[in-house]
């Protein structure tokens, strides 16, 4: 069999970067050429950065980039690279909009594409077929669909390339590379995290190889861009459904592998295959060692997914550090320890608020997490701040409880204007979905670490960076006491979070059975919940959607986080009980 030599490049880009994710996949065929690759293939919308959103329908953009593939071809020309095959993701147009069946939206001026490029020039071009329109994803409405099968013929082997949501579809491009005979599939993705993700992902490139009798090389993008965090794991496996090389989660990387592939035919092609001959370049006379990466536990990948995500939320919008308020909670130290991990002590500051319902251990709590993290700390005391504006509205109750969190908004909003950070807010899931936030209090920031993790989560998450810190003869970062004392938000005396709401385990596992798994009422009743409970939490998700759109972006580490995943109305009245006023307090939700 004739043997190639595959090098896949999991690149970090950063959307409209054309630049310098032109120097990313430069620096990756570099690495790839001194290794003795033939082929080198980086991730869907490597050289633009994706998602692009309706930069797909901006003309000057679109441009940009088709001129951005053009100089990349030359200069890896230019530095000796050009025996290389290099296969690479981009937008491509603008083009005259067009209907192709009921595939794509009569507006779309632009092709997602994968160029393969060789000897200074763009020697062919393949455009993704599936359009996905569902998650978070809406190529359907900026794309237009490709309707043609590329396959490369490189030292005699028929290399077939697609692009991403191709590989998950059945028929199209897939079939037709099993009528094709290739002897390998790259497939080019841009693929997001989710928890449990492998155990979809995985198996469905183990499928294709088996049915289509083909080694497939999945290649996927790394890293954070706004709410998606894309986690690597490219992969190659073989047509017995063998792994033959893994890449690491959440981090750039080469990852090159010997393939020993079929030899091509010269069967006639089938319709809608179009085949390009491409020079081999040298042979390899080394032998590659295996690199097989070695997945880590469910909660170490997504602590890593949130480091990640906020990682580089910071570093690629320009912020030099971040500041988040400490109230010796659960919350706000698996927040701060995120943010320490990310972009380390020196660059994360803490603010300690209390107020005169505050009580001691949250004090001291806040002060041992701080001493464990080595951040920036101060303590801003509220209480004097508070008492005019009680005073002077006559506030009571929740008006009252409301205004202490607008004011610690306020000083870590004024903190942040004075010295650049980027205020993170340390909200979950849980209290997302149930509304129990205050809006421009404690849900003021431009960012949210644990946006998408549940209550139940956040302690499972702490307790693991404590074992994990332990292993390696680190001070645990998060002080026993937040873990393990009952959540509140202080704002009354003697509060607790569960006051007005079930306990986090009940609370959550109604919360998934009705926001993640979509169940109705009486479906999510029929598991076994109290009635009366599941009405009552119901409305305050359904109620809560006005703040939810008006909160920051966080990291999304499930299939259904809130924001593009789940688009509802804000007005909206599910059945004749509902009581107006939705926007004041929901059940004793804060607002």
């Amino acid at each position: 069999m004739p043997r190639l030599r595959l090098a896949l490049g999991q690149t970090n880009p950063v959307v409209g970067d054309l630049a310098g994710n032109s120097h990313q996949i430069l620096e990756a065929a570099r690495r790839a050429s001194a290794q003795g690759a033939h082929i080198l293939a980086v991730g869907e919308m490597a050289l633009s950065g994706y998602p692009i959103e309706d930069l797909a329908s901006r003309p000057s953009f679109l441009s940009s980039c088709r001129d951005a593939v053009i100089d990349l071809a030359k200069r890896l020309q230019d530095e000796g690279l050009g025996e290389l095959v290099v296969i690479v993701g981009h937008p491509d147009g603008p083009l005259q909009p067009r209907l192709l069946g009921t595939s794509n939206a009569p507006s779309a001026i632009a092709q997602n594409c994968a160029s393969v490029l060789q000897h200074g020039h763009v020697k062919a071009r393949y455009a993704k077929h599936h359009l996905p329109n569902y998650s978070v994803f809406d190529e359907y409405r900026i794309f237009i669909p490709g309707d043609e099968l590329l396959v490369l013929r490189i030292k005699g082997v028929d290399v077939a390339l697609i692009v991403c949501e191709d590989l998950w579809r059945d028929g199209g491009p897939v079939e037709r590379v099993l009528e094709a005979d290739a002897g390998l599939l790259v497939v080019i993705n841009a693929s997001p995290f989710e928890r449990d993700k492998d155990e979809v992902r995985l198996p469905l490139v183990t499928r294709r190889a088996t049915e289509t009798g083909t080694i497939v090389a999945y290649v996927n993008i790394v890293g954070g861009q706004d709410d998606l965090i894309f986690d690597g794991d490219s992969v190659v496996v073989d047509a017995a459904g063998v792994i033959l090389a893994r890449a690491p989660q959440f981090r750039e990387h080469l990852l090159v592998v010997d393939l020993d592939v079929a030899a091509a035919t010269d069967s006639p092609l089938p319709p809608h295959v179009a085949r390009v001959a491409l020079e081999g370049g040298r042979p390899s006379d080394d032998t590659l060692e295996p690199d097989i990466a070695i997945l880590p536990d469910d909660r170490e990948q997504l602590w890593n997914a949130l480091v990640l995500g906020l990682r580089d939320y910071v570093q690629k919008n320009g912020f030099g550090s971040v500041i988040l308020g400490l109230s010796g909670g659960i919350d706000s130290s698996v927040c701060a320890a995120i943010a320490v991990d990310a972009i380390g002590a020196d660059r994360v500051w803490g603010v300690s608020m209390p107020s005169r319902y505050s009580s001691g251990h949250s004090r001291s709590d806040a002060d041992d997490l701080a001493e464990r993290l080595g951040l920036h700390y101060s303590v801003e005391p509220i209480a004097d701040l508070v008492l005019p504006v009680e005073s002077q509205l006559k506030l009571t109750g929740t008006a009252a409880e409301n205004v202490q969190a607008r004011i610690r908004g306020i000083i870590l909003m004024g903190l942040s204007n004075l010295r650049g950070h980027l205020v993170l807010t340390t909200g979950n899931k849980s209290e997302l979905a149930v509304g129990y936030s205050t809006i421009y209090g404690d849900s003021a920031g431009g960012f949210a670490p644990i946006k998408d993790v549940p209550k139940t989560l956040v302690w499972q998450l702490a307790r693991w960076r404590n074992q994990f810190a332990a292993s390696r003869g680190e001070v645990p970062p998060i002080p026993e006491n937040s873990i393990t004392k009952p959540p509140s938000a202080e704002l009354r005396p003697d509060q607790t979070d569960q006051d007005s709401l079930p306990d986090y385990e009940v609370l959550d596992a109604i919360l998934d059975a009705y926001i993640t798994r979509k169940l109705g009422r009486d479906d999510v009743i029929a598991l076994g919940f109290d009635g009366e409970t599941v009405d009552f939490i119901t409305r305050l998700v359904d109620r809560a959607e006005w703040k939810r759109r008006q909160g920051a972006i966080g990291p999304k580490i499930s299939e259904m986080a809130f924001g593009r995943d789940r688009r509802l109305p804000i007005t909206y009245r599910p059945s004749l009980d509902v009581l107006p006023g939705a926007q004041t307090t929901a059940g004793g939700a804060r607002s």
